[in-house]
């Protein structure tokens, strides 16, 4: 589905364009056409190849998504690859890869997933008049700018997220919980892997003097460029936090696992003395001389008795009980 949307300084914008002649269009001076094409089909590619001439590689890689973020530069036009991050409602990481096309007086945005932000950009395009001043540029950086700004919604939940599992932990955890902390930081670490090669294309963007580029464009990119970067420090923060989590949580186990060994050990330590006694009495010999003694049995209970007493005193002592 291609939804088209053109700027004429005279005219203002219009969504009628026609398709079958798009060479003669982008010729007209000033013009400023922005294509959105959701779900793209076999003939919209072939249309993008016949009309803008785009490079195969490129198209391919639109045909085949799951693309790592990149800027790649070719005769008449560069090829960016970003992404989009939503959440569902169970709090999973929704990636949309946003593939563009950026030429001179042209953005081609292609997209197999709805992605709300390119609707965003749109309407601060239309309705910001100094946008229009600088070109395709400007374009540029209200995708890319909604884009990023829809990543402190995520970065917000999950910081929220890692909270609640922290005190989860905290209060004793279960199976289930520790199981939600591994997912959490696996979809952290997806985010990073993310972020890291994003922040190398607004990188490349802004220190590259682009055609499509002017000075005040790419001062608002570095503002973009510094969102990013405190995304990253935000995922980064909330990954270390986890680990810290973890870490405290299998220190409280194992300290929780060594008073239970302790405790066991002071437990045998007992029950071996009072089998001691129980032994030694109950050796077959004739000539044990309290064998005879009337008051042996009293004598053995209360052995077994004091030394007991004696050994849950001291271990008590020793925090061992």
């Amino acid at each position: 589905m291609i939804k088209p949307l053109l700027h004429l300084p005279r005219h203002g914008f219009s969504s009628e364009v026609d398709l079958s002649n798009l060479k003669a269009l982008l010729e007209t001076k000033h013009a400023v056409l922005w294509l959105d094409i959701q779900d793209p089909m076999p003939e919209e590619l072939a249309l993008l190849e016949r009309e803008f001439g785009f490079h195969e590689l490129a198209l391919e890689d639109v045909a085949h998504p799951h693309e790592r973020p990149k800027l790649e530069e070719y005769e008449q036009h560069y090829f960016l690859v970003f992404y989009s991050v939503g959440l569902t409602e169970e709090d999973e990481p929704i990636l949309a890869e946003l593939d563009l096309f950026v030429g001179a007086n042209y953005v081609v945005a292609v997209h197999r997933q709805p992605i709300p932000e390119i609707e965003e950009a749109a309407n601060r395009w239309q309705h910001n008049q100094a946008l229009l001043e600088h070109g395709v540029g400007a374009l540029v950086h209200a995708l890319l700018d909604s884009v990023v700004d829809g990543y402190f919604r995520v970065a917000d939940r999950v910081a929220e997220r890692v909270g609640e599992l922290e005190e989860a932990i905290f209060r004793g955890a279960d199976q289930q919980t520790l199981q939600e902390v591994f997912i959490l930081k696996k979809r952290l670490l997806g985010l990073r892997r993310l972020l890291g090669p994003e922040r190398d294309v607004l990188n490349v963007l802004l220190r590259r003097d682009l055609p499509f580029l002017d000075s005040r464009t790419v001062v608002y990119l570095r503002d973009v460029y510094d969102h990013l970067a405190r995304i990253t420090d935000v995922v980064d923060l909330q990954s270390d936090l986890l680990t810290s989590v973890m870490d405290v949580y299998l220190s409280s186990v194992s300290n929780r696992l060594n008073q239970i060994v302790k405790t066991l050990t002071s437990v045998t330590i007992i029950l071996m003395t009072v089998t001691l006694v129980a032994s030694i009495y109950g050796m077959n010999f004739r000539n044990v001389p309290e064998f005879e003694w009337s008051y042996g049995y009293p004598w053995a209970l209360s052995l077994m008795a004091i030394l007991s007493v004696g050994l849950y005193i001291l271990l008590r002592r020793r925090d061992w009980l």
